[in-house]
């Protein structure tokens, strides 16, 4: 299996339970008649104009589903697109799956380099966080999937792409913004907001009337469902959607827990380049093969895991569990790097500026205006963020212990409570308090009772 798109994060690992809905069917009967007559009628208009689609196919069966649905339901030809971003799965069992199903144009492709260098790496020169704790490791992947899928299909000729998340999570935005941004005529196929296949049960049914081999262990529903590239893993829905059950630790594939981690701290330095990580401990590495490593080295200290409710772009809050190991590392590394490389105003623009960012790359407005020149900007301020961090792990925690650049803004000298040999003159503060207080001395002085 490879790329698990769909879910209640968008991931296809699990069947989303909020739409078996056959209580409220049955309850307004002529609610549910005028749906399906719309879903009909709008189906049968997209038939005459679908010939050849697109699917983000990850072989796994959820995914297969969508495949023989499109087939059976559009009458059209299908081509399967399944993209490595570093999930850590074999891919070619996804090329055999679709093989089997008797797909004649068959995509995989290994996009790690691709996706680190020109979406995580950029993203992170921005330092960013949504709400405060989520690195955007699934929004983050979603833009590179859709930039692929309409390439491909302006390649074999398609008129449509298909994704497999469902309607009420964030993923369906975070393609369609992008297939529409990319090809604004693209037709999206989104058939979780289109079938009538609204339970496991019905799922599985489908599967077996059009010869989909069922594996065993997706006949019952997911404890979770997870979504993973190279930046993280995520875990969410079912056992998880409480918010005060802690998860259980044989859920985590990335991390050792901050308990089990070496009672020894491991030292490692990084080296920058204009904002991103060239090396680690002096050997140079490719953006895939700095993640990679880190996210080694971090997983084996407990590093990265982080368990939060976020607030989806579609409306309702969420539970979700992440680990990040690599990323973790590498934001408070980038922080070190720049508090001795940007200027006080560059760094408290950026910080400014961070949540928007984030947000937009959360709701899925990666290819838009305004996220390109936050970029542009973000970017100048890295001209002169070079030089090392040394760094302690240590049982979960990520301690900077040195910092080095020879664009260092950081004068020993001048800000030593020794003899800083007339750098500075400390009689030039009574002018410059003076001045900083003066608005402040005339509300005091205006506005008593």
């Amino acid at each position: 299996m490879a790329l698990l798109f769909g879910g209640s994060h968008g991931k296809l690992g699990l069947a989303p339970r909020w739409v078996s809905s056959p209580a409220i069917k049955h309850a307004c009967p002529k609610a549910s008649s005028i749906r399906s007559r719309r879903t009909l009628a709008c189906r049968a208009s997209k038939e005459q104009d679908v010939k050849k689609v697109v699917l983000a196919y990850s072989g796994g069966l959820d995914t297969s589903v969508i495949l023989k649905w499109l087939e059976v339901t559009y009458n059209c030809e299908v081509v399967t697109f399944t993209a490595d971003l570093g999930q850590g799965e074999e891919l070619e069992p996804a090329r055999q799956k679709a093989e089997q199903l008797g797909i004649k144009q068959i995509y995989i492709e290994d996009l790690r380099e691709e996706f680190v260098r020109d979406f995580v790496f950029p993203m992170f020169r921005s330092n960013p966080l949504y709400e405060g704790t989520y690195l955007l490791g699934t929004s983050v992947a979603r833009p590179l999937i859709a930039k692929r899928q309409v390439e491909i299909a302006r390649e074999v000729g398609a008129d449509a792409v298909c994704h497999g998340a469902t309607g009420k999570g964030n993923d369906q935005v975070r393609f369609e913004v992008g297939y529409y941004a990319l090809q604004p005529d693209i037709k999206v196929i989104a058939p979780w907001r289109e079938w009538d296949l609204t339970s496991r049960t019905r799922l599985i049914e489908f599967a077996e009337d059009n010869g989909i081999p069922v594996p065993t262990n997706k006949r019952g529903e997911a404890p979770f469902s997870m979504d993973a590239n190279l930046l993280h893993i995520s875990y969410e829905g079912n056992a998880l959607e409480d918010p005060w059950v802690e998860p259980a630790e044989d859920m985590f594939t990335r991390s050792v827990s901050p308990e089990a981690a070496p009672d020894e701290p491991t030292y490692i330095e990084i080296e920058f380049k204009k904002g991103d990580p060239v090396a680690l401990d002096g050997k140079p590495l490719s953006p895939a093969a700095m993640l990679t490593a880190l996210n080694d080295v971090a997983g084996k200290n407990g590093i990265g895991r982080i368990d939060i409710v976020e607030s989806r772009f579609v409306g309702m809050k969420s539970r979700g569990v992440y680990e990040t190991p690599g990323g973790t590392i590498l934001l408070d590394a980038r922080r070190a790097m720049e508090s001795i490389t940007l200027d006080r105003a560059e760094m408290h623009l950026k910080d400014e500026m961070m949540p928007k960012y984030a947000e937009l790359v959360y709701n899925g407005f990666w290819f838009s205006p305004e996220r390109e020149a936050m970029q542009a900007l973000i970017d100048k301020t890295q001209e002169f963020v070079e030089g090392v961090v040394r760094l302690k792990l240590y049982k979960g925690n990520v301690v900077v212990v040195g910092r080095k650049s020879k664009y260092s803004l950081y004068e020993e000298k001048l800000s030593s409570f020794e003899d800083d040999e007339g750098l500075y003159d400390q009689v030039d503060a009574n002018g410059f308090i003076r001045l900083q207080a003066l608005r402040l001395r005339t509300v005091g002085t205006n506005r008593k009772d």
